[in-house]
């Protein structure tokens, strides 16, 4: 006996003329290779608080302190820095493999209190920015009184 077999016009299975092409364009809208395991460098940081103050520690390693810049700006704190690769080349050697990162990083976050900008103090020692943010002390807010 014969086997049946169903016929469907619209399937693309039935007969691909570039069947021994669909490796051709197999990759084509995917990243690059040489982009991958590239690292991504993130200032990573620890808020700690107290009753008059603000702690801050963030790492930024491999960075001089004279590239690392913090802007505070009432409860808006922004910490960005610039990480400069130095390329020392010497007769016959050449780079293998690299993954320190070069760039800018920035990172942003905002307190639940103004800061005292006037008081603040910040350290950088091996690879750890340290801010102390004292809170600023004045008036509470007010309510408005609705006539």
């Amino acid at each position: 006996m014969a086997n049946l077999t169903r016929y469907d016009p619209l399937s693309l299975t039935r007969l691909d003329p570039f069947s021994d092409f669909s490796d051709l364009f197999k990759g084509l809208l995917v990243r690059p290779t040489f982009l991958e395991n590239v690292p991504e460098m993130q200032i990573r940081l620890d808020l700690k608080e107290d009753d008059t103050t603000y702690t801050v520690h963030a790492d930024i390693p491999g960075v001089k302190k004279e590239d690392i810049q913090v802007d505070i700006d009432g409860n808006q704190v922004s910490i960005s820095a610039e990480s400069r690769m130095e390329k020392e080349e010497k007769k016959g050697e050449r780079v293998l493999h690299a993954e320190r990162y070069c760039g800018k990083i920035a990172r942003s976050f905002t307190l639940a209190h103004d800061v005292d900008e006037s008081k603040a103090d910040a350290t950088y020692s091996d690879g750890v920015l340290e801010l102390t943010l004292p809170k600023k002390t004045g008036k509470s807010p007010r309510k408005l009184a609705i006539h």
